[in-house]
C-alpha cells in the first residue's frame, strides 16, 4: 500500500476498504507507512487494524511513535499490551516515559509485573535482557502424541513452536524440534528423540557471545539458564538480529570516532549530534599538533630542497590508508572471533609480509614516476624507501593496536581509521624526514 492511496482513503472516509487493505499487508510495512503520517492520522488508521495485528504493528513502530500511547484510551491500551510477548513488552516499557509506564503496569497482573521486573534487572547487554519467558516446556513422561497435543493447546502463548524444551523441575533435560515430533511415531517417548547435547547460555552471558553461538551453530532459538542451571527463557533469532544491528551500528560509530547513540539520525537533535562527535574531534585535532611540530623542526632543512615538501600529503595519506585497511580487517576478525590476542605474532608476521609486498609495488610505481618527472634519482630513492617503511609501520600499527585494546578490555573499534590515521601521520613524517636528512645530508635545528 502506498501513502498516497492511504491518505486518499482517509480523506474520503472509506474506512471499510482501508481496513481490508491493512489486513492484506504485513505488520512491518504497515508500521513504516503509519510512521510517515501525522499523529492524528496515524492514530485513526491504527484503530482500524485488528487487535492482534495492531499489537505487532505497535512493536515495529520507532520509539517516538510508541510514545504516542497517551492518545490511546484505556481499552486500546489493554488491547496493545495483552497481545505482546514479554520481551517486546519489556522493550516498550524501557523506552516509554514514567507516566505511560504506570498506565501499562496498571493493566497487567502481579505475575507479569514480577516477570517484567526480573527481565529489567538483568544487565543491559546480557542474554537475560533480550530473552522471553514464553516458550514450550514438555514433561519427560510425554509421548510424542501427548507432546503434539500440548503444543496445539498452549502454543498460541509461546514466542515460537518450532523448538520445544523437555524440562523437569525447571531443569533443562533436552531439546526437540517440531519437525522431529511430526515425523516420529506418536507412541514413542519424547526422551527417545530429544537432543541432550544442546547449546545454551546464561542470563548474564554477553549479547555478543549469544550472537556468536547463533552464528556458529546456525540456531533459530537458544535456551537461557540462570545461575542454578534452571531454564528461565529463550532468545529467538529475531531478537538476535536486532542486537546484531545495534552492535554493528555501535562499532561503525566508534570506528568513525563518534560516540554511540541509540536514536536514529533524524531523531537525534543537532546539539546531540555535535556532542557525540566533538570529543573525539578535539582529541584528534590536538594530537595532530605533534605532526605539525615535527614539520616545524625540519623546516630549515627542507628549505634547501623545497620539492620534498610536496610529497608529504601523499606519504601521510598512503600510510593512513594502509593502517586503516589493517585495523578494519583485524577489528572485523576480532568481532567474528576469528582472531585472538594469543595469535598477535602470527598476525604481525602476516601483515609484515603483506606490507613488504604492497610497499614494494607502491615504492616502485612512485619511484619510476618521480624519476621520469624530475630526473632525480636521490628524490626517487627517498620517496620509495619512505613509502616502504611507512607502509610496514602503518600496517603493523593497524594490526597491533586493536588486539591490544581488546586484550585490556577496550572496544577494538576505537582503534579504527581516525585514531590510526593520526598516529600513522606522525610516524610517516618522522620516517620521511629522517631518511631525507640522511640521504641529502641536511642539517636540522
Amino acid at each position: 500500500m502506498k501513502k498516497e492511496l492511504l491518505l486518499n482513503l482517509l480523506k474520503n472516509k472509506q474506512y471499510r476498504q482501508l481496513h481490508t487493505l491493512l489486513n492484506q499487508n504485513n505488520t512491518t510495512d504497515i508500521a513504516c507507512l503509519l510512521e510517515q503520517l501525522d499523529i492524528k492520522d496515524c492514530a485513526l488508521v491504527f484503530r482500524l487494524i485488528p487487535k492482534k495485528k495492531a499489537a505487532q504493528v505497535f512493536v515495529n513502530f520507532n520509539h517516538c511513535t510508541q510514545k504516542q500511547l497517551e492518545m490511546f484510551s484505556e481499552k486500546e491500551l489493554i488491547d496493545v499490551i495483552e497481545n505482546q510477548y514479554m520481551d517486546d513488552l519489556v522493550d516498550i516499557i524501557e523506552e516509554l516515559p514514567a507516566n505511560l509506564v504506570m498506565r501499562i503496569l496498571n493493566h497487567i497482573d502481579q505475575n507479569q509485573r514480577e516477570t517484567i521486573n526480573q527481565l529489567l534487572s538483568y544487565p543491559k547487554d546480557s542474554a537475560g535482557s533480550i530473552m522471553t519467558t514464553e516458550f514450550i516446556s514438555l514433561k519427560k513422561e510425554y509421548t510424542i502424541g501427548e507432546a503434539l497435543e500440548y503444543i496445539k493447546k498452549n502454543g498460541i502463548s509461546s514466542k515460537t513452536i518450532y523448538t520445544s524444551y523437555v524440562v523437569q523441575n525447571k531443569e533443562l533435560l533436552g531439546v526437540v524440534s517440531t519437525k522431529d515430533l511430526l515425523l516420529s511415531d506418536e507412541n514413542k517417548k519424547i526422551t527417545e528423540i530429544m537432543n541432550k547435547n544442546n547449546q545454551y547460555v546464561y542470563t548474564h552471558t554477553d549479547q555478543e557471545a549469544v550472537i556468536e553461538i547463533f552464528r556458529k551453530y546456525d540456531l533459530m532459538v537458544l535456551p537461557v539458564l540462570d545461575d542454578e542451571m534452571m531454564m528461565v527463557g529463550i532468545v529467538t533469532f529475531d531478537d538476535v538480529m536486532d542486537v546484531m544491528v545495534d552492535e554493528t551500528t555501535e562499532d561503525i560509530e566508534k570506528m568513525s570516532a563518534v560516540e554511540p547513540n541509540d536514536q536514529s539520525y533524524f531523531q537525534t537533535s543537532v546539539l546531540e549530534h555535535a556532542k557525540h562527535r566533538i570529543v573525539w574531534l578535539l582529541i584528534l585535532m590536538f594530537s595532530a599538533t605533534l605532526t605539525g611540530s615535527i614539520i616545524t623542526r625540519y623546516e630549515d632543512a627542507f628549505q634547501t630542497i623545497p620539492l620534498l615538501v610536496s610529497f608529504i600529503p601523499m606519504l601521510m595519506d598512503t600510510g593512513g590508508n594502509c593502517g586503516s585497511q589493517s585495523s578494519t580487517l583485524i577489528i572485523r576478525g576480532i568481532a567474528l572471533n576469528e582472531i585472538h590476542f594469543r595469535e598477535i605474532f602470527k598476525v604481525i608476521f602476516k601483515e609484515f609480509r603483506i606490507a613488504l609486498l604492497v610497499g614494494g609495488i607502491l615504492a616502485l610505481a612512485n619511484g619510476i614516476r618521480i624519476y621520469m618527472m624530475y630526473q632525480n634519482v636521490d628524490i626517487a630513492f627517498v620517496i620509495a624507501l619512505s613509502l616502504i617503511v611507512t607502509v610496514v609501520l602503518s600496517k603493523l600499527i593497524g594490526c597491533v593496536l586493536p588486539l591490544l585494546a581488546n586484550k585490556i578490555g577496550l572496544d577494538p573499534a576505537i582503534m579504527a581509521s581516525p585514531l590510526i590515521t593520526t598516529i600513522v601521520d606522525t610516524c610517516s613524517i618522522l620516517v620521511y624526514f629522517n631518511i631525507a636528512v640522511q640521504v641529502f645530508h641536511l642539517t636540522i635545528k
